[in-house]
């Protein structure tokens, strides 16, 4: 990734201390490279999980969709968009709860302001983004919709081997959902893949109310899952009696690299903020 965009990662982090955000520990840096310490996750990412499942159960579905809905409200309580939820930057934490990591796409826009940046995974694309409509948190919750559809069905229902054909399907907006949907799940689906913004859920009056008392969620206890307090329906694997270490040697290992001092600072004007 681009410096600019670890910067962006830098600089938003640490004003992101939430339950279900991944927390940046140190950062460092040398004359080539930025380093960033973040919590280490020992379940892998949700892209792994949903791949060797193929699809997730309706409890996975609203377990791990509603973390992801605290994470956007409190990001969005903050004024950030995030513009790249995906489940590759699901992390699964050893407890079985997730959190949400890498904020490279991620932006802090007032409510009243409009970004027309092209980014974020394509099938994961607002129509709005594509468009060059200009946007803000609208986005978020068009992808909350898609990730919900993938857990489900383990693919996007927006796909094309062809990226501008994949765009082309966003834009026309046409989901297919197979007998075995939840149809409260279906419904909240549709109300969030709503390419009239003024019908797509998390945009309206409510906010991210019309979500969070769905009746999708209805047996859900938000305070019990924000205190961590619900069973997870799926936990890591790992071995916790401190042999991670020994694993290192297993490990494969590039040429070590001679460190030369620079004649000038590369960076020198990157940090003055911080």
């Amino acid at each position: 990734m681009k410096m600019t965009a670890k910067l962006n990662d830098f600089q938003r982090i640490p004003a992101c201390n939430f339950t279900f955000i991944i927390p940046l520990y140190y950062s460092f840096k040398d004359n080539n490279n930025l380093y960033l310490v973040m919590e280490y996750a020992i379940g892998g990412d949700l892209f792994t999980l949903l791949r060797h499942m193929k699809q997730f159960s309706n409890e996975m579905v609203k377990f791990y969709s509603a973390q992801v809905l605290l994470a956007f409200e409190y990001l969005h309580y903050l004024t950030i968009i995030y513009r790249d939820l995906k489940p590759e930057n699901l992390l699964i934490h050893s407890n079985g709860f997730i959190k949400l990591t890498d904020l490279g796409f991620a932006k802090l826009l007032p409510k009243h302001k409009r970004t027309w940046t092209l980014c974020g995974t394509p099938d994961y694309m607002a129509p709005e983004i594509i468009l060059n409509k200009g946007y803000h948190n609208s986005v978020d919750w068009w992808a909350f919709g898609i990730l919900l559809y993938e857990m489900t069905t383990g693919y996007p229902p927006f796909m094309h081997y062809d990226q501008m054909k994949t765009f082309e399907l966003i834009i026309i907006g046409d989901i297919k959902f197979t007998n075995h949907f939840n149809p409260l799940l279906k419904d909240l689906i549709m109300n969030l893949i709503q390419i009239d913004l003024s019908r797509r859920y998390g945009n309206l009056k409510n906010g991210i109310y019309d979500i969070k008392n769905h009746d999708y969620f209805k047996d859900l206890n938000w305070l019990q899952l924000y205190q961590l307090n619900i069973e997870p329906p799926y936990k890591p694997l790992y071995n916790n009696n401190n042999n991670d270490l020994q694993e290192i040697n297993h490990f494969d290992y590039d040429n070590e690299i001679n460190f030369n001092i620079a004649e000038k600072e590369q960076f020198d004007n990157s940090f003055d903020d911080f």
